[in-house]
């Protein structure tokens, strides 16, 4: 799950005609600073990560439905952190785009890469209507409602929230998304056939950042912690305990690693997987106290 250069380069593509002369300068800045330099890159590396166990025959629209993957997250991270929301000060170790430059371009940025993700998609795939059109929906479902990430974030507006409809939304959907794109890249046939692998590494990601939330560090992590208590929002250690959230997040990823569909790469694909969920948490973290 490596190939981070592969995705860096696709998401400076994607930037480029945004970034062209007339473009009010601050927005141009605010729309590079919320995307570089990124943080892990986990759902466009997922992305090729499926691409490539099935063969990745055309990496241009690999690394397209990636750098998409990743501007919309960017996106969703812009918008989580604005005052109305999280208000968070900190993201991915800097100041927050709202910080940075002030609340009015941050909704601007975020807007705008929700709108360069599918811009960049179309130009990269003009030439392939059928590729585009199976991964339009996929990753279209993956951040609208009724069960995207935007339905996530407006499950936090709700008086009561189930945890496990609101980690799937708010992280979930996104991953599935990012497996099943690259699976429609590849020309899988039946992309769904990889939606839960994606879910569970999601809902995996999301306990995991819980158990942060609770017991991280915010200068190891680069975010604010105690954010979910502050805001009242569902948290898995909360619900279940840190040695439960433990084993919650020990049961995803097993059934995360059991729900990789017979391929050509499933093989490397399943011991890359075990590899990268070891790295979810810092060892103080991996056991109950």
């Amino acid at each position: 799950m490596a190939n981070v250069t592969r995705i860096e380069q696709a998401l400076i593509s994607a930037l480029a005609p945004g970034e062209a002369a007339g473009c009010p300068p601050k927005l141009a800045a605010a729309l590079r600073y919320a995307v570089f330099p990124g943080g892990a890159r986990i759902r466009p590396r997922l992305c090729l990560a499926v691409a490539m166990a099935n063969g990745d025959p055309d990496p241009a629209a690999t690394d397209a439905a990636a750098a998409a993957i990743e501007l919309l997250h960017c996106a969703s991270l812009v918008h989580d952190d604005l005052p109305c929301f999280d208000n968070a000060e900190l993201r991915r170790g800097k100041a927050s785009v709202h910080r940075a430059y002030g609340e009015r371009l941050a909704v601007l940025a975020g807007d705008g890469l929700i709108v360069v993700a599918f811009q960049s998609l179309a130009a990269a795939l003009a030439h392939d209507a059928q590729r585009l059109a199976a991964l339009v929906p996929i990753i279209s479902r993956a951040i609208s409602a009724p069960t995207g990430i935007v339905a996530g974030q407006a499950w936090e507006c709700e008086p009561l929230a189930s945890l496990s409809d609101y980690q799937q939304a708010k992280t979930g959907a996104l991953f599935a998304g990012a497996t099943m794109a690259g699976a429609a890249a590849a020309g899988v046939a039946d992309p769904t056939l990889w939606r839960a692998l994606g879910e569970r590494l999601g809902e995996a990601f999301q306990v995991a950042d819980d158990i942060l939330d609770v017991a991280g560090n915010a200068e190891k992590i680069g975010k604010p912690t105690g954010q979910d208590a502050t805001l009242g929002r569902p948290n898995a250690v909360r619900e279940l305990g840190h040695a439960g959230a433990l084993a919650r997040l020990e049961s995803l990823v097993d059934g995360a690693i059991a729900a990789i569909p017979d391929c050509i790469g499933a093989h490397a694909l399943r011991v890359a997987m075990r590899l990268e969920m070891q790295n979810l948490l810092p060892v103080e973290l991996r056991h109950a106290a």
